[in-house]
């Protein structure tokens, strides 16, 4: 009967304490930069280099697996909306590019967001209307090509929703482009439409440190709004407000698609020489919003950072903060 024993052998002096076991094929345990060895025999220079073969080998194995590991959460950080929704089938940014001949792409924002920003040639379905899923059954029976959804970014949810909704609607031949408009208008400026011209350059993006310049947080925005010298504009659609006014007698009401009213208001800020201040329910579609105030060269304008949530957060906290005596 042959016998066996443990040797190290090559770097495997310098793991003799950081062994690890792995399984074989057999079903025993064996440790890492440790190879059976027949005693009897002399270990020769082939012998050894096929056992540091081995023992590089199943290192590389391990570095893949961890590599693909890595690459596991770091998809999962930056595209959230793909752990809450793993049975949504999704679309990356190059791919969606490549195959634009091959599918229908839908826009699931609202008509303000679409009309500001969109990907020429996307069909405008809003997923917070009532006969979305009509909509997307007329859509389905007119083609047999992939549906593909798309929002405002990598934090945006509605995509994933738009496909969820499909699914249990049986609507079958569905996807999600996760990466978002921002994303897609950065990398194919010319093949996306901002306010009804293609956008051809990138830089006529707003970028995020324009936008911060005009954030202001929610005191320093309403002490602004009791100055009066200002027109306070209230954006939040119907099902947003509850009834709920932030500066009652002080502020004025519009939707984001009553483009009208929004111009009468402008309009009144430029002829006055006032500032417009401007709040949405959490001080996302205000960013949409700056692309329509700079098209009307609209001179001073604030937004409210975080919009109404926001506000809403700082009188809480400053109800239940302790008060010092």
């Amino acid at each position: 009967m042959m016998e066996w024993n443990w040797r190290h052998y090559g770097i495997g002096d310098i793991m003799k304490n950081q062994r690890r076991s792995y399984s074989r094929n057999d079903g025993t345990r064996m440790l890492s930069a440790q190879i059976p060895v027949d005693v009897n025999k002399p270990v020769t220079t082939k012998s050894l280099l096929t056992i540091n073969w081995l023992f590089i080998c199943s290192l590389l194995f391990a570095v893949i697996l961890n590599g693909a590991a890595v690459a596991a959460n770091s998809d999962q950080s930056e595209f959230p909306g793909r752990a809450t929704y793993p049975e949504v089938k999704t679309i990356a940014l190059e791919a969606l590019f490549k195959n634009l001949d091959n599918v229908v792409v839908v826009d699931v924002r609202s008509a303000f967001e679409f009309n500001t920003l969109h990907i020429n040639n996307a069909t405008h379905i809003s997923i917070s209307s009532d006969d979305f899923i009509d909509n997307i059954y007329k859509l389905r029976s007119s083609t047999d090509k992939d549906i593909v959804f798309y929002c405002n970014g990598k934090t945006c949810m509605k995509s994933y929703k738009a496909a969820v909704k499909c699914a249990k609607a049986s609507i079958k031949g569905t996807l999600a482009y996760d990466a978002g408009i921002m994303d897609w208008a950065k990398t194919y400026p010319k093949h996306t439409t901002l306010l009804d011209k293609i956008l051809n350059d990138s830089k006529l993006l707003i970028s995020k440190e324009n936008f911060k310049k005009h954030l202001l947080d929610p005191d320093t925005f309403a002490d602004k709004v009791a100055d009066g010298k200002a027109i306070v504009l209230d954006v939040r659609d119907r099902f947003q407000r509850d009834g709920l006014s932030l500066f009652p007698g002080r502020e004025r009401r519009a939707y984001l698609d009553q483009t009208k009213k929004l111009d009468r208001y402008i309009k009144r800020a430029k002829q006055q020489g006032r500032a417009l201040m401007v709040y949405d329910a959490a001080g996302k579609q205000v960013r949409w919003l700056q692309y329509y105030l700079e098209y009307k060269r609209v001179p001073t304008y604030f937004f409210m950072e975080g919009g109404a949530r926001a506000f809403f957060g700082e009188m809480t906290d400053s109800f239940f903060k302790p008060q010092s005596k």
